[in-house]
Order: C-alpha cells, then structure tokens, then sequence
C-alpha cells in the first residue's frame, strides 16, 4: 500500500462538472431517516434521486438507473430481498453501485447480509471505520450502531486489504476521510466534528458517491 496522497481538488471540481452536466439518476435504497435529506443533497450537485425500494420494483429499476446506492441503515426482510434483486440487476446492466454497510459489526443479521454483498461486486464500499474493520474480518471491531468506536487512520490498513480481496474501492469517512483501491490511498481533509451532530451526513455522502460512479469511471477519483 503506498502511502496517503492528498486528494486533487481539480479532480474534484471536474467531476462535479460532470455531474452537473449529465444529472445522473441514482436509485437510492436508503434509510428511512435520512431520504429526504439524501434526495436533497443529490439535486443540490446536479443529480437525481428515486426511492424505489419495493422489492417487486427494485431490480427493473436499478437496470435504468445511472447508479445505486445501497444502504443498510434501517434493513427488513423486504428491504434485504429488494437490494438483493437491485444488487444482482445493477451487475447484469454493469451500473456502479455503492454498499453503505450502516451499523455493520454491531449486528449480526446485517453483518452477514453485508458480507453477501460486498462480494458481488460494489464499485465502492463507504463507511466508517468501526463499519469497514468489521467487513474486512477485523477481531473486536464492533461500532455503537452508526458511530465509530475508531478512527479512519486505525482502519485504513483492513481497508486496504478488503480494497484488494474484493476487488473494489473502499472509503473510510472520518475526522480525514481515506479512500483506497487497496494500492492507492487518498485522504480528504475536509471534514468537521460537528458533522458527527447531524444525522444522516455519512448516508447522504454514500449517495452522492453512487453519483460520481455514474460520471467518473474510476472510483478513487
């Protein structure tokens, strides 16, 4: 794994051209708590958003859509079943789809539901550093439900290493936020504490991830 490099603001700024260019549609199976204001965010960067999360919908849309976010965040055997079909619908029409692991480690029915789907193939895998050491198998890395009991930094080598096994991206959200490839690594200085006092902002940065997937064809950017 190379050491850190910053993040390029030009990089940046190119792809949210992009995204303000082709307003790309991006099928969010998200949260309950945090739809409107994810939808929200997505129309301020230029995007759109749908919630389709029946599961009878979910996979004919998914084919449609520019990219998917899914997100574990408030899970139901319906919901399990819906992403299911979106997950395996977005592989066949090769569209970029995000895995936001919410509460992962701290709960074994979507621990091992979000074990399933990372390995199908996620473009990027986004969540905290407590979500992402308990994906990639880390001993005693169980969270408190969304928030982290670590910090990115602690969790960036299992990143990596789940970056390489799975043949994605990851990015691990913090204080500095870090993606990796599992060679590469960027890191994002651009966070705030008080993030951490409104809900949803890691759920609404899952989807305007998916966003970016649609316009950008590599991931780390």
């Amino acid at each position: 794994m190379d050491p850190p490099q910053l993040a390029s603001p030009e990089d940046a700024i190119r792809v949210l051209d992009e995204l303000r260019r082709n307003g790309p549609l991006v099928h969010c199976m998200t949260n309950i708590v945090v739809a409107g204001f994810t939808a929200n965010v997505l129309l301020a960067v230029g995007a759109s958003a749908a919630m389709v999360e029946n599961s009878e919908e979910s996979a004919e849309f998914a084919e449609v859509a520019d990219a998917v976010l899914v997100n574990l965040g408030t899970l139901s055997p319906d919901r399990v079943v819906a992403m299911r079909g979106a997950v395996q619908a977005a592989g066949r029409a090769r569209t970029p789809w995000v895995l936001d692991p919410v509460a992962v480690g701290a709960l074994g029915y979507r621990t091992r539901f979000a074990a399933e789907l990372v390995a199908c193939g996620p473009a990027v895998v986004r969540g905290n550093a407590s979500e992402i050491l308990s994906l990639a198998g880390a001993a005693g890395s169980a969270g408190r439900g969304v928030d982290s009991s670590a910090t990115s930094a602690e969790a960036l080598e299992h990143a990596s290493e789940l970056a390489l096994r799975m043949r994605t991206t990851v990015a691990v959200s913090g204080a500095v936020d870090y993606l990796t490839d599992g060679t590469h690594v960027l890191e994002v200085r651009s966070g705030h504490e008080i993030m951490t006092r409104v809900t949803g902002v890691g759920c609404a940065l899952g989807a305007l991830v998916a966003a970016c997937c649609a316009v950008e064809s590599s991931p780390l950017v």
